[in-house]
């Protein structure tokens, strides 16, 4: 049976150095439940290191964690990541690392990559420095995450830096992918007649929340259940499901 799923599948924890001090995880479950959503993805910058803490801190509400992460290629495109189960993305987060450079955050230009504890305590931080390009290229990124059981959707194509349209100038004729992210205040009419060669895909419009304030009822998903190839075929309209911006 189908139901509708309210969702927002990009948000970042107080893991990404960009990310306010009060996106822990339990602050992240608690405004999405305020906010009446039934899943949401935690994609920090190419890392995934605050998703175990907040499956355990949300097992027992009727809020869905999809484990996710936002790497960045060598091209300087950001991609989302969302996968099923904390084994692929920690998996995932192993190729990520081993494709970083090895370089030490600066919290002073940066920002404090932090990591929490089932108190929602500040417990350690990442000395990598995670936002940074992956030596990852664009079709390397989605061949893998494919490998693995999850979905790679180019993020905020709309934006004149970190997509794939601002950084290459155009979409690659080969590139294995059918869902596009926009902004979240972007409208898909507009953003086709910007870039009339996107025409042809699905899109999908999320918060990319630094703020708690950002988080928002982004998508409404009309599918099985709150898995991510269900996400995928409800963006891309198959067997009665559905997907609708906000």
């Amino acid at each position: 049976m189908m139901r509708s799923f309210i969702a927002d599948l990009h948000v970042h924890s107080v893991l990404s150095p960009c990310g306010d001090l009060l996106m822990t995880p339990q602050n992240i479950i608690n405004r999405s439940l305020e906010l009446g959503l039934d899943m949401i993805a935690i994609t920090d910058h190419n890392s995934a290191e605050n998703i175990g803490v907040a499956l355990e801190l949300a097992k027992d509400t009727p809020l869905t964690i999809i484990p996710g992460m936002e790497v960045e290629t060598v091209e300087e495109i950001h991609l989302i990541c969302l996968f099923d189960t904390l084994d692929q993305v920690l998996l995932w987060q192993e190729k990520v690392y081993n494709s970083l450079p090895d370089f030490k955050n600066n919290e002073e230009i940066f920002g404090p990559q932090l990591l929490t504890d089932q108190s929602d305590e500040y417990m350690d931080r990442v000395d990598k420095l995670l936002l940074t390009a992956t030596s990852l290229s664009i079709n390397d990124v989605i061949k893998e995450v494919r490998s693995i059981g999850g979905i790679a959707i180019p993020s905020h194509v709309d934006k004149p830096n970190y997509s794939i349209i601002s950084n290459l100038g155009f979409i690659p004729p080969d590139l294995d992918a059918a869902i596009f992210e926009i902004s979240s205040k972007a409208k898909i009419s507009k953003v086709i007649d910007k870039f009339n060669t996107i025409d042809n895909y699905s899109f999908i419009s999320n918060s990319d929340a630094h703020y708690l304030q950002d988080i928002k009822r982004s998508m409404k998903l009309y599918m099985k259940a709150p898995k991510v190839k269900e996400v995928e075929l409800a963006l891309k309209g198959v067997n009665g499901r559905n997907a609708e911006i906000m």
